[in-house]
């Protein structure tokens, strides 16, 4: 098998390389624009295996998407590329219409042309919209709330439509809240984690009552990997965890995994839009034969762990344009915000 993984320098997509790689016979072009995400520290263990072919490039680039499909023979493509943060996306929507719907066209339509025999687009459950009640299905309304969101959206639909005009053999994923190493620290769990570590404030939005459903990225690889082998064309599949938690408690853990105080926890003004809670029902890919195993504890204190042990790996990310970034979402809310508990 010889798989186009993109964005397989970010988070998700390095793990994900890395889990197919585990396979034998198989060899992964991994095509990645290095924006501020994408990190090739991410690869490092990767650099001298034959089976693994790093890219740099943008899914836009039509050319060059072309005559890697062809040159290599692919046969089956992974969609990881995306901007992928709410909080930038209300900053910049254009990037992220540009990169999830643009590209993944881009990148679609010379696939269908390459007569790939797999393509596999990753979303994320944050199409479903704040999600009072219940569990989300795959069959549920699409009602993205972010410019994020939205463009997951955007990107998701366009790739189901190639299913129905062109019976292009495509599935989508729909993952949960994803943690673990080499996560960019802008999201919540690497932020606090390298905050606390240095006792700095950790900026929690609203009232940290806000429910998300935490999955380990080992685990959602899994589920992307046994939906690329098992799915069915034209299908929807929800990965999640199992693991809903109130981002306050997260906080907490953190914290006390630190041995540090809660009052670095910063209750700090609501992001506009902010969806109160996510949950999906994962019972479709369940019967194909996949379910999480890491429990959220021990994912938990081992992603903390990998932090304090890898500070090498984000404190040089954690300045230039992330202090830029940092300084613009969250000082004139830290001004304002008050302490956990107070």
């Amino acid at each position: 098998m010889r798989v186009l993984v993109t964005g397989g320098a970010g988070f998700i997509g390095s793990h994900l390389v890395r889990r197919l790689l585990s396979r034998p016979d198989w060899v992964v072009v991994n095509l990645d624009a290095l924006r501020y995400s994408g990190n090739l520290n991410n690869l490092t263990d990767l650099q001298t295996n034959p089976r693994h072919v790093f890219v740099h490039g943008d899914i836009g680039d039509q050319p060059l998407v072309a005559e890697l499909l062809r040159a290599h023979r692919i046969a089956g493509v992974i969609n990881c590329a995306a901007e992928t943060h709410v909080d930038r996306s209300i900053l910049d929507p254009g990037a992220f219409a540009r990169t999830d719907v643009v590209g993944t066209g881009v990148l679609l339509e010379e696939s269908r042309k390459a007569r790939v025999q797999r393509f596999l687009q990753v979303s994320t459950d944050e199409v479903y919209g704040s999600v009072e009640t219940g569990m989300s299905t795959e069959q549920d309304r699409l009602e993205p709330r972010s410019p994020y969101s939205a463009s997951k959206a955007g990107g998701e639909l366009l790739v189901l439509s190639y299913w129905t005009t062109y019976q292009f053999p495509v599935v989508v994923t729909r993952g949960s809240n994803t943690y673990g190493p080499n996560q960019y620290p802008e999201k919540f769990i690497p932020l606090f984690v390298t905050n606390a570590i240095d006792d700095q404030p950790l900026p929690l939005y609203g009232d940290g009552r806000q429910r998300r459903d935490w999955l380990a990225v080992q685990d959602h690889c899994a589920g992307i990997e046994h939906a690329f082998l098992h799915g069915a064309s034209g299908e929807i599949y929800n990965i999640g965890g199992g693991n809903e938690r109130e981002n306050i408690v997260v906080a907490e853990q953190m914290v006390a995994l630190l041995g540090k105080s809660k009052s670095l926890i910063r209750l700090v003004q609501d992001r506009p839009g902010h969806d109160r809670r996510y949950a999906v029902d994962c019972r479709k890919l369940n019967r194909l034969g996949w379910k999480p195993v890491v429990p959220f504890e021990q994912g938990l204190k081992d992603t903390v762990a990998w932090y304090r042990a890898n500070e090498a790996w984000w404190r040089p990310i954690k300045s230039g344009e992330f202090r830029q970034y940092y300084e613009a979402q969250y000082r004139r809310r830290l001004e304002a915000g008050t302490a956990c508990g107070s």
